[in-house]
């Protein structure tokens, strides 16, 4: 009896072992699931990618401790990125950017990646995009900021990150001379705090001298971002600093010194070359505050698994394998205790089966907080006589202008989530939002104080989406504007997409993807603020009058995924269309017909048009055979009223090059060639240093053609490991000719660049 009881009180500490040691959880195909403490959350794991999805969907994977790693090699490498919808703070996966190796040359070009940009040629200076379709025309961001999306980083672009081991990037570029050359140094850390946090920066340094007078850029930006992505609640933080200063010239007096210097008596150097303006900057110093977060209610369910994929149980001898050899002996000699510890140890074992589940998400509570401050100052201490046409208060050369502007957008959303069960086929969102907008613009009292305005809007609108499913997905929206300054503005937006298959190579491969995207967007809304007010020392309007600008837009994308073709076709009709246009005024006893920037003063207005229509298309096609490479992209577009809305007719990019491996294990790659830009003639925008802005040129006037010009590169670009670099001239053809980005603002000359771009793990 005393040995029975013995017996027994073993089993029972055997229990509690066993109990622990062999706790585990199985996935949906039967196999041992990941040993994480989450509750009562089911998790699936997939060993390949060091990655797993919960039930809400959320696919993350884990920091590691990598210092237990000797080897650098063993280090777990791997990540992936996503980009947040700003509203509603939805998650969309998105490629990383930060370490393409393919055509990295171009990342440092303020051209943009296809040379579709008009900029001023000094490196982060402000750019105007010659495709209509690529400009974001549903904005409300701060006026001043609009211009520089290259240097500038913006939450719509930020890419979070999820990362096996922290990882670090660190690019340079540089370019020319310490007294003609631009630099730029970049720096982005990320890491895991667990499988579900991470945090990180990006730190960000531009300097462009110029190659011309008097346009030198000073940029610095700073980003900071931190994210916990739960199944019942998650967060997304980001703060976003930049300081911008750039350098203003006007452009030079002459394009003759550009387009036929002999006719001048001489040819000059870019840097000797007379400009409109000497010290005078424009200055942006933004802060960007956002935090995003939400709630999810839902159930727990219980995951059912064929029997064929159930854990066998273990036999006797396994059950009894574990004792010590004095227990097995005495249960080998009682048949009764024998059968006893077995029963006890079958029940441990069959408690220690935990039932699989997963939480099912059926309902997300949604609060976003968005919070934008914004300085801007015009500095001017040296002004050509007569360059503004108008003068509202104090000393021309002493230009001291400030605006101050600053938002907060509070907006909380329910949402009904998708696919919780067989007949929620697509999510539904309701939402409403609280804006506050305030600025403070430049007043004529002399005692120096600001003149404020205030405007609070209150919206709401609805959501429908699917995003679940591998061939279809929507996403419609609508948000109507109810109290505030923009009372009556209503936007609608439609988004689908569909992936079809063609044609099968054999029974288990297709021989390409059709990805077809559709998107339809009717906007009825206020002209934005700085287009009805804006008060500076050479620019002034109170626009009260304005006409509600409508926007009907329908634009779509066809894919050939292997074939590497692409094609973009786009229309939009806009009422009341408003826009920037210069108001120059013909100096006394200039010429007339002149094209000559001396000969006018500027100043620039806010005007409307009835009616304007733009429809443009765009085919991308890559081409290679072997080793031989060569990428195309053709764009036409066409605008109803080209004084209104100027468009070059076409926009052609093309890339030809090699591509091949070369070493030992073919670890090196090499991508070398050369590259041309090319758009046909057209009375570009003009550039506005007063507003910081492109305005379209005075129809009044005589006015300049830009385009028809060639724009020809040559690089070479290498690839080793964890290492990127390349060797780039820009503009080879530099010579006579209307080299021009810009009216009055010509290109560099030849040029020749040098990147290097690594990435650490640790």
């Amino acid at each position: 009896m005393n040995r029975r009881l013995y017996i027994l009180l073993f089993l029972l500490l055997a229990q509690c072992s066993i109990a622990l040691a062999q706790n585990h959880r199985v996935n949906r195909n039967g196999t041992n699931a990941a040993l994480y403490d989450d509750g009562d959350t089911y998790v699936v794991r997939d060993d390949e990618y060091g990655s797993y999805t919960d039930g809400a969907g959320n696919r993350t994977t884990w920091g590691r401790d990598t210092t237990k790693f000797k080897n650098k090699k063993d280090i777990p490498i791997g990540q992936f990125q996503w980009i947040l919808e700003p509203r509603l703070g939805t998650v969309v996966d998105a490629e990383n950017n930060d370490t393409v190796v393919h055509d990295f040359q171009k990342w440092n070009a303020t051209d943009g990646y296809t040379g579709e940009y008009n900029y001023l040629a000094n490196i982060g200076s402000p750019r105007l995009s010659r495709l209509y379709f690529n400009r974001d025309n549903t904005s409300d961001e701060f006026l001043f900021l609009q211009t520089l999306s290259f240097f500038r980083g913006s939450l719509q672009d930020f890419r979070f990150t999820n990362t096996k081991s922290p990882i670090t990037n660190l690019a340079y570029h540089t370019c020319g001379t310490r007294q003609t050359g631009e630099d730029r140094v970049r720096g982005y850390f990320a890491t895991n705090i667990n499988k579900l946090a991470g945090l990180g920066f990006k730190i960000d340094y531009n300097y462009g001298v110029g190659y011309y007078y008097a346009q030198p850029n000073s940029m610095f930006g700073s980003t900071f971002y931190g994210y916990y992505r739960g199944e019942r609640y998650s967060i997304h933080a980001y703060a976003g600093i930049n300081h911008m200063k750039m350098g203003e010239n006007g452009g030079i007096e002459d394009d003759r010194y550009i387009e036929d210097p002999l006719s001048l008596g001489q040819s000059y150097d870019s840097r000797n070359i007379p400009t409109m303006l000497d010290r005078t900057w424009n200055r942006n110093h933004e802060q960007h505050y956002y935090l995003t977060h939400r709630y999810n209610l839902g159930f727990s369910r219980i995951i059912e698994i064929p029997d064929s994929l159930k854990p066998t149980p273990p036999s006797a001898s396994e059950l009894l394998s574990d004792l010590p050899d004095s227990i097995q002996t005495v249960l080998r000699e009682d048949t009764l205790a024998r059968r006893l510890a077995l029963d006890s140890l079958m029940q441990v074992w069959q408690d220690a089966q935990e039932i699989p589940k997963e939480f099912i998400p059926v309902t997300s509570i949604i609060h976003t907080l968005d919070v934008s401050n914004l300085k801007h100052e015009y500095l001017a201490h040296s002004t050509t006589n007569g360059y503004y046409t108008n003068n509202y208060y104090g000393d021309g050369n002493a230009m001291a202008d400030l605006t101050r502007a600053f938002s907060m957008r509070n907006t909380f959303g329910l949402a009904l989530r998708e696919g919780f069960n067989k007949w929620a086929q697509m999510g539904i969102t309701l939402f409403g939002t609280h804006r506050l907008r305030s600025y403070k613009l430049m007043n004529k009292d002399e005692n120096g104080r600001m003149m404020p305005y205030t405007e609070n809007d209150v919206s709401v609108g609805g959501e429908l989406a699917r995003t679940q499913g591998s061939r279809f997905h929507f996403n419609t929206s609508g948000e109507v504007w109810l109290i505030g300054e923009h009372v009556g503005d209503l936007n609608i937006d439609g988004k689908t997409d569909l992936k079809l298959r063609l044609g099968k190579r054999d029974s288990t491969h297709w021989r390409d993807s059709l990805l077809a995207d559709l998107h339809v967007n009717f906007m009825h809304r206020k002209p934005t603020f700085f287009f009805r007010h804006y008060h500076s020392q050479s620019t002034w309007w109170d626009n009260d009058d304005l006409s509600r600008e409508v926007r009907l837009k329908i634009d779509g994308v066809l894919r050939l995924k292997k074939l590497g073709t692409r094609l973009h076709v786009g229309f939009e009709n806009v009422s009341n269309y408003t826009y920037f246009g210069m108001q120059n005024t013909l100096h006394e006893g200039a010429a007339e017909g002149s094209i000559l920037p001396t000969d006018f003063s500027h100043a620039v207005a806010v005007m409307q048009a009835n009616s304007v229509q733009v429809f443009g298309a765009t085919l991308a096609q890559d081409l290679n055979v072997g080793v031989l490479h060569w990428d195309n992209q053709v764009s036409y577009q066409t605008s109803s009223d080209q004084d209104v809305l100027p468009l070059p007719k076409l926009n052609i990019y093309t890339n030809l090059y090699l591509l091949f491996r070369f070493g030992i294990g073919k670890v090196l790659r090499i991508q070398v060639g050369g590259d041309m830009r090319f758009f046909t003639s057209y009375y570009a925008p003009d550039y506005s240093p007063a507003i910081q802005q492109f305005a379209v040129q005075d129809a009044r006037y005589e006015r300049v053609k830009i385009g028809s010009y060639p724009i020809i590169g040559a690089y070479a670009n290498f690839h080793l490991k964890h290492c990127r670099f390349y060797v780039s001239v820009r503009h080879v053809n530099s010579g006579e000719g209307h080299s021009f980005l810009a009216p009055h603002y010509p290109i560099n000359p030849l040029t020749i660049h040098l990147g290097l771009s690594w990435n650490f793990f640790n």
